[in-house]
């Protein structure tokens, strides 16, 4: 992929390899494969390389940038809204999201691990003005609140719909549950309903999506946008002889991870995937995410890289798409099975 001048490029491309997919069941279409921000930006990535990474990703047909209010404190959000404004695309040509819940003003009441009226809307504000942007296209709740009732979240998520700072909303690692109650509650009131989850879905995590949301998609048409397809890097390979100095896990606010990411027995389910990547002709990270696709309930499948070099890869997954076929799917998940 010849990136040339990052600034020449006008827009996201448009790759007839791409699949754009609709968000559930709306007519918005995002890029099957997407790129977020979540731990690399200012951990791993500062302005310049950002921009870059953005660049090569609209380079590769992606249409879809996630954010969140909470990655790096609000950081991630201006340094992506930094880099929209360097790569001057129209703002019609892709899709930006942020996600609320968690907050960014420590103890402070009415303003942390809460879905109430006060706070989002004073959240989406906060975060427009670090995007630096008039709406994004879509608004998740982070999480549920079960602090605020259920019917406060819907009216407040569907007043930002209304007054435009968001196109659509949806929601983030929902119980089912409380995602059906959301729907009840807006078809009731003729108030904007949610269109879309935000889960984690991969090889390794797939009882929500495929079983806890599957009257949800069925009864509603659901969207998910799904979130750590690779398993937070377990499922590329990389983990097999220890933990890489410039990996994810490495970073000294995520040594949570390293735990997983030495766990001997995971590593072995993972290693079983490697003579399928061999034999296909790819690597074990597109051979996951290419995996992640084939789920038709994922409208977008959002990739993170702390590289360029790892963003051209994981966008050379379509090329791997094609070649999964049903039982090549199937033999990947007795692949890495309990």
């Amino acid at each position: 992929m010849n990136l040339g001048s990052v600034g020449e490029m006008s827009n996201p491309k448009v790759n007839p390899n791409m699949e754009y997919r609709r968000l559930g069941n709306t007519g918005l279409k995002v890029s099957v494969l997407s790129f977020g921000s979540w731990v690399t930006f200012d951990t791993q990535l500062d302005n310049n390389l950002a921009l870059e990474c953005m660049a090569a990703a609209g380079e590769a047909g992606c249409n879809f940038f996630d954010n969140a209010e909470a990655y790096a404190g609000g950081k991630s959000e201006e340094i992506m809204g930094n880099a929209l404004r360097e790569l001057g695309w129209d703002r019609w040509s892709y899709v930006l999201t942020t996600k609320v819940f968690w907050g960014i003003h420590g103890d402070t009441p009415n303003m942390q691990y809460t879905l109430n009226r006060k706070y989002l809307m004073q959240a989406i504000d906060r975060s427009l003005e670090r995007l630096g942007d008039d709406f994004v296209d879509i608004l998740y709740c982070h999480r549920s609140d079960p602090g605020t009732p259920l019917e406060e979240t819907v009216f407040a998520m569907s007043e930002i719909v209304s007054s435009g700072k968001a196109l659509y909303w949806g929601t983030s690692e929902w119980s089912a549950e409380e995602i059906r109650g959301a729907i009840e509650i807006a078809e009731r009131h003729h108030l904007h309903k949610p269109v879309t989850e935000q889960s984690q879905y991969n090889l390794l995590e797939r009882k929500k999506v495929e079983r806890e949301y599957a009257r949800i998609n069925a009864d509603f048409g659901y969207g998910n946008t799904i979130w750590s397809p690779l398993a937070s890097g377990l499922l590329t390979g990389k983990y097999k002889d220890g933990i890489p100095e410039d990996s994810r896990a490495a970073l000294a606010d995520y040594g949570w991870l390293a735990g997983r990411m030495t766990d001997a027995e995971a590593i072995a389910r993972v290693e079983k995937l490697r003579p399928i990547a061999d034999r296909l002709g790819c690597t074990m990270a597109q051979l996951a995410l290419a995996w992640c696709t084939k789920n038709p309930n994922v409208s977008s499948v959002i990739t993170g890289a702390s590289k360029v070099s790892q963003v051209v890869q994981n966008f050379e997954t379509l090329d791997v798409i094609p070649l999964l076929t049903d039982e090549v799917k199937e033999e990947m998940e007795a692949a890495v099975a309990d």
